[in-house]
């Protein structure tokens, strides 16, 4: 999920470059929903494992 955030941004990048507002705009909303969405999944990994211990 990290990747596809990565890429989306690399598009967002990429797109304000070359001029492209509502593409790069569009790009970087996607890559901040995946990159959060990713940090909650990772957090609620973190929490269980601490939670369940080292097994």
């Amino acid at each position: 999920m990290l990747n596809w955030s990565i890429l989306f941004l690399a598009v967002a990048l990429i797109a304000a470059v070359f001029g492209f507002g509502g593409i790069a705009s569009a790009s970087a909303g996607v890559a901040q929903v995946l990159f959060v969405l990713f940090l909650i999944l990772f957090l609620a990994t973190v929490v269980a494992r601490f939670l369940r211990g080292r097994s």
